[in-house]
C-alpha cells in the first residue's frame, strides 16, 4: 500500500467569508424588501439565510476535514464535505418551497411595489458582494479539489442570477406597472433554486455511495496499466472512489509465480509512481498475485477494463 497523503489544508477561513457575506446581503436584501414590498426581493432575502446556514455547516464540515487521519478516522473525515453539500442543498429546496409559497399568495393577493429605485440600488450592491464572494470560494474549490467549498460557491452564484432575475422583474415592474410579473419573477426563482438544490444532493448522494473516480481519471489509469499489461503482468479488481479532494484506488497485480518479490515489489513502487503523478492526492493499495493460480480470477467479477489480445483471461475492467 502507497499512501501520498498531505496534510488537510485548513479552509475555515473561507467558510466564515461566506457567512459573512450571507450576513450582509441578508440585512441588505431585507431592507430592499422592507421599502419596496416586493416579494421578488423578499425571496431574494430568504435565500441569503440559506446562504448563512449553509456557511454554518460549511464551517463545521471544514474544520473536520482539516483534521489529520488518526486511528478512529484512518481514511479521514473527508467525506464530511458530501453530508455539509447533502445539507445545503435540502435546505435550498425548503427556501423554494417557501419563496414559493410567498409567491402564489402573492399573485392571489397582489399588492403594489413602492420604492423601487432605493431597493434596486440596495439589492444590486448585495449582488455585486454575493459575486466577488463566489468567485474566490469557486477558485479556492478549484485549488483545494473541496465540494464543501464548491457547493458554497454555486450556491452564491445561482444567489447572484437569481438578483439578477430580480431585478430584472422589479425593472419590469417600474416600467409596465404591472405588478403581477413580481411574484412571476419569484416563482422562477423558485425554480432555480430547486435545481440547484437537488444537484447538490445529487453528487453528495453519490459521493457518500463511493462513486468511481471521472471519466477523464480513469482513462489516464487505463493507459499507465495498459503500458505496463504483457503475456506475464495483467491487472484486474482496479476499483477507484473519492473521498473529498482525497482518492483511493486498490488493484490486483498478477506476475509470474516464479518471479522474486523483489522485482515484483519493484515493479508495483513503479506502477504506483506512475498512477500518483497522474492523479493528485491518491492512495493505492495494491495486491500482487501469482498469473498461473486460478484463484487468482476468483475476484475479477466487477472487472470490466479491455485488455490486450495476448491477455491470458478475457477481458476486465474497473469502476
Amino acid at each position: 500500500m502507497t499512501d501520498v497523503h498531505h496534510s488537510p489544508h485548513d479552509l475555515t477561513r473561507f467558510a466564515w467569508l461566506s457567512i459573512g457575506a450571507a450576513l450582509s446581503t441578508m440585512m441588505l436584501k431585507a431592507v430592499a424588501a422592507a421599502l419596496t414590498g416586493s416579494v421578488g426581493l423578499l425571496s431574494d432575502a430568504a435565500e441569503s439565510v440559506v446562504n448563512l446556514v449553509a456557511g454554518v455547516v460549511a464551517l463545521v464540515a471544514l474544520r473536520a476535514v482539516a483534521k489529520a487521519p488518526d486511528d478512529e478516522f484512518a481514511y479521514g473525515r473527508e467525506k464530511a464535505e458530501y453530508l455539509s453539500a447533502g445539507v445545503e442543498g435540502t435546505m435550498i429546496i425548503l427556501a423554494a418551497a417557501w419563496i414559493a409559497y410567498v409567491a402564489i399568495d402573492r399573485l392571489v393577493h397582489p399588492t403594489g411595489v413602492e420604492q423601487l429605485g432605493v431597493g434596486l440600488i440596495v439589492s444590486t450592491a448585495a449582488g455585486i458582494l454575493n459575486f466577488v464572494v463566489a468567485t474566490i470560494l469557486l477558485r479556492a474549490a478549484k485549488r483545494y479539489s473541496s465540494m464543501t467549498l464548491e457547493a458554497d460557491g454555486t450556491h452564491l452564484m445561482t444567489d447572484v442570477w437569481t438578483s439578477v432575475g430580480v431585478l430584472v422583474g422589479i425593472g419590469l415592474v417600474a416600467g409596465t406597472g404591472w405588478n403581477w410579473l413580481d411574484p412571476i419573477i419569484a416563482l422562477g426563482v423558485a425554480a432555480n433554486i430547486v435545481l440547484s438544490g437537488f444537484t447538490l444532493i445529487r453528487r453528495s448522494v453519490r459521493g457518500l455511495l463511493d462513486e468511481a473516480l471521472p471519466t477523464a481519471d480513469l482513462d489516464r489509469v487505463n493507459q499507465i496499466l495498459s503500458s505496463y499489461e504483457s503475456s506475464n503482468i495483467q491487472f484486474h479488481a482496479v476499483r477507484s472512489r473519492r473521498a473529498g479532494r482525497r482518492t483511493f484506488m486498490s488493484l490486483h497485480v498478477l506476475v509470474p509465480g516464479a518471479q522474486t518479490v523483489a522485482v515484483a515489489h519493484d515493479l508495483v513502487e513503479r506502477i504506483e509512481d506512475d498512477l500518483h503523478e497522474a492523479i493528485e492526492h491518491l492512495t493505492v493499495i495494491a495486491h500482487l498475485e501469482p498469473l498461473e493460480d486460478p484463484r487468482s480470477f476468483a475476484d475479477e467479477g466487477l472487472d470490466r477494463r479491455s485488455v490486450p489480445p495476448s491477455a491470458v483471461r478475457p477481458p476486465g475492467g474497473f469502476n
